[in-house]
């Protein structure tokens, strides 16, 4: 019996040992990785951004199982069990049902764009504060007299032209229409990009594994893989370990190598939105013919907008790296190397103001903020909280409030009204 039980000793201490020298191992590569040591916990929270990491907190779910196709905009999102959101609307977003015709009790203003659009509108469910409507409610008046009722027309990963598209579904159900975009679209001016700035981003091939182009039973796999990775993530004491944290990086990116991976067909997405290769293998020309694109869709907008008796503004968003000096945080997330090809694309975009098309940057809007505003790469920091207090979001609402004042002819509302 001794024996039985110092050999089941033994054999623990082993097991302990061995998952010691893992984690050390784990440890010092990811040290040497990042060129200093950094926390598991932090290292989790890299893996996802502010808002896919907000729209998962608490539970199991992957941000995919929060997707659901839409036959236009590629993806949108929904409010069935067990993943689904509850706030999610009649049309897939964040917010109040979208009308089908224009309301008589407010004065609506489409909001889209990617991400930080849909936090700028708010994709938090009440009590959290609606940035944009609650700043132009306090300060302006609308051009009807109703208080102004901004939709969230914007989600994680969208770019032109699902803005454009969106807008052209709603186009007589709303008042007004403003863009907020820029970093999703920039992804595709990267030197050696290969396809046009249509293409969809991942969440399209997430939520439409056979109609994107591989066999529906490698999709299930990666989809299982995928999932796995999120349960690890949530067991307490894997939340601190550098081993489990390459273990699911390792897991993940075996599900999106076989979400991804070529599958032989003469038909696929990468080919439907392919470049000539004079174009993808010169930076110029490349860059070129996306900022065409790019502007296209933003002038469709205009088009669409002027058809149908609406007002539209156009925003490009900052970025941490310009007109603001980052904390130590920012800076750990900051990407310094996009920002001159970025503040290239603000320029080109800019010029559409030649045309009468009102264009906004925000590139110097925390020229003063010294403290964080960013919660990663684009978003900005919001408090856990149930009201999501933002400072960026919160200067970002007062200055579109000001240029849709400007663009719109707004009246100031007079104190104590």
């Amino acid at each position: 019996m001794k024996q039985r039980i110092f050999g089941l000793v033994s054999t623990l201490i082993g097991i302990v040992f061995a998952l010691a020298i893992v984690e050390a191992a784990a440890t010092l590569w990811l040290t040497l990785e990042d060129g200093h040591y950094t926390s598991a916990s932090e290292l989790f929270d890299r893996t996802q951004n502010a808002y896919v990491r907000d729209m998962t907190k608490d539970t199991d779910c992957r941000y995919v199982d929060t997707l659901f196709p839409h036959p236009y905009v590629g993806f949108v999102h929904h409010a069935n069990p067990p993943c689904g959101k509850p706030w999610v609307n009649n049309v897939g977003l964040f917010g109040p049902d979208f009308p089908t015709e224009k309301r008589t009790d407010r004065y609506t203003i489409l909001l889209t764009g990617g991400s930080v659009a849909s936090q700028l509108a708010q994709e938090r469910a009440p009590p959290a504060a609606h940035y944009l409507e609650e700043e132009l409610n306090r300060h302006y008046t609308s051009p009807n007299g109703k208080p102004f009722l901004v939709l969230n027309g914007g989600d994680g990963a969208w770019k032109e032209p699902q803005p454009f598209i969106l807008f052209s579904l709603y186009a007589t159900s709303v008042d007004a229409v403003a863009t907020l975009g820029g970093f999703n679209e920039q992804y595709f001016f990267y030197p050696g990009t290969k396809e046009r700035l249509e293409r969809p981003l991942s969440n399209f091939i997430d939520v439409n594994p056979f109609v994107a182009d591989e066999n529906f039973g490698d999709a299930a796999i990666g989809w299982v893989i995928g999932r796995v990775a999120g349960v690890l993530t949530r067991i307490p004491v894997l939340d601190h370990s550098h081993a489990a944290y390459l273990l699911v990086r390792g897991i993940e990116a075996l599900a999106k190598s076989r979400d991804t991976a070529g599958s032989g067909k003469r038909t696929t997405l990468n080919g439907l939105f392919s470049l000539p290769a004079d174009i993808a293998n010169d930076p110029e020309k490349l860059f070129q013919t996306q900022l065409a694109l790019y502007q296209k869709y933003e002038r469709a907008i205009e088009a669409v907008a002027k058809d149908n008796g609406v007002k539209s503004a156009y925003f490009l968003q900052p970025i941490p790296g310009y007109g603001k000096e980052l904390t130590e945080d920012e800076k750990r997330s900051a990407d310094f190397d996009l920002v001159d090809r970025y503040r290239r694309i603000v320029a080109g975009m800019l010029s559409l103001r030649e045309r009468g098309m009102k264009v906004f940057d925000l590139g110097d809007i925390f020229k003063d903020e010294k403290g964080r505003i960013y919660a990663d790469r684009i978003h900005c920091w919001r408090d856990p909280g149930p009201k999501a207090e933002s400072p960026g979001y919160t200067i970002m609402a007062r200055r579109v409030a000001q240029d849709l004042a400007e663009a719109w002819g707004l009246k100031p509302r007079a104190a104590g009204n």
